[in-house]
């Protein structure tokens, strides 16, 4: 029989989660520091909705497109974020941006296209790109380019259909000037080269850092953003994306096919969450109170080299002088101090070893119980 897609990488992230949850079933505390999602769950906005809609709507089938709210409201958001005037009929809702990913590769890309994803970077670009039998085209990125890539870059990887970009990114949380994003899109629209922003990180920047959407830059790019990381509802699955018109039909239908709609439930929440700002802007002062707790406790634990947190809930450090394997580290961590966080395996396969990613959207206790444990554990180090 034919082997099918068993080259997947597994998301190494998701074993750290289930160890720490081991730990915590047997009674030991767990400082969790590993997974990308936010402490708190949906805006009472939202939740409100719900209970209403479980009371008096039958929550059926929607249409592909979600249901008829959805995009005007969508639009309507984008123009206040943006001052941006986006037509409705470019908005597709999704399951979460992870579906908005999977539907906009099968709509822009043929199988064997070549599609440029930066190297620290999200691992489900790569396996995405895999399974859908693309060629992700690994563009390396470090500190010299603020671990974003470059038109220089760009034009060292040879040819190429596509391009994946996130700012702010996912480990990094390094995020694109608004000149940096526009040379970027300018050159893909002049090399015929399909941008896909990744923009699930809007709404969470610090220190005044500004973001632009490419959908203010260029028609041809494709726009993902969702509803699970600003709006804290990674557990209702829906996201949208922003497409040229040239797409919207084509990727219609393979919605209509393959997944037929969104949760009914969560469309209805996503309308309603939009209208949840001032709560969910409260969320923001807490991660920014998180981010420099960390930012001031994690050189005291020996880690001083560190990409910039302009943005998302992320911290990138370099471990390598810690010891050799962050994987192992962070199993030793998790034992020894309850501490969990993500080893960068996940993020770039050669280089991951030598660097660790912390999350910083839990609770402010978390962070500082962290910290003081890994300050703690290196004194210890040092000591022998």
């Amino acid at each position: 029989m034919p082997a099918g897609n068993q080259e997947i990488d597994p998301f190494y992230v998701m074993e750290v989660v289930a160890a720490a949850q081991e730990r915590e079933q047997s009674g030991e505390a767990v400082f969790h520091l590993e997974v990308g999602q936010p402490s708190t769950g949906a805006p009472q906005g939202a939740i409100d909705s719900a209970h209403r809609l479980l009371d008096d709507h039958t929550l059926g089938y929607t249409t592909s497109r979600g249901i008829p709210e959805f995009a005007p409201a969508m639009a309507k958001h984008i123009g206040s974020q943006y001052d941006l005037d986006v037509d409705p009929g470019r908005i597709a809702i999704t399951q979460g941006a992870s579906g908005a990913f999977v539907l906009s590769l099968l709509a822009a890309f043929e199988p064997g296209a070549r599609v440029a994803v930066t190297t620290p970077g999200y691992p489900c670009y790569r396996n995405m790109l895999a399974a859908l039998h693309m060629e992700a085209v690994s563009i390396e990125v470090d500190a010299s380019t603020r671990f974003q890539p470059t038109v220089e870059l760009l034009e060292a990887a040879g040819p190429l259909d596509g391009v994946i970009v996130a700012s702010p990114s996912n480990p990094t949380g390094t995020v694109l000037s608004p000149a940096e994003l526009g040379n970027l899109v300018a050159w893909c629209d002049e090399n015929d080269v399909r941008f896909i922003s990744d923009e699930i990180y809007h709404g969470l920047t610090y220190d005044n850092t500004e973001t632009v959407t490419a959908t203010s830059l260029s028609d041809n790019a494709i726009v993902i953003n969702s509803f699970s990381k600003y709006f804290s509802m990674t557990g209702w699955r829906v996201g949208w994306a922003v497409l040229p018109d040239e797409l919207t039909t084509r990727f219609d239908r393979l919605a209509q096919n393959l997944v037929i709609c969104p949760t009914a439930i969560s469309q209805y929440m996503a309308v309603a969450a939009l209208d949840c700002r001032e709560e969910l802007d409260q969320h923001l002062v807490r991660y920014t109170e998180n981010r420099q707790i960390l930012l001031d406790g994690l050189p005291k634990a020996g880690m001083t080299d560190l990409a910039p947190a302009d943005g998302a809930f992320y911290i990138w450090a370099r471990t390598d002088h810690l010891a050799a394997d962050s994987k192992l580290l962070a199993a030793e961590w998790l034992r020894m101090l309850g501490v969990a966080a993500t080893p960068g395996i996940d993020f770039h396969p050669t280089q991951g070893h030598k660097y660790m990613r912390f999350s910083f959207c839990g609770s402010p206790e978390t962070m500082r119980g962290a910290v003081d444990a890994l300050q703690k554990w290196r004194l210890r180090q040092l000591a022998h």
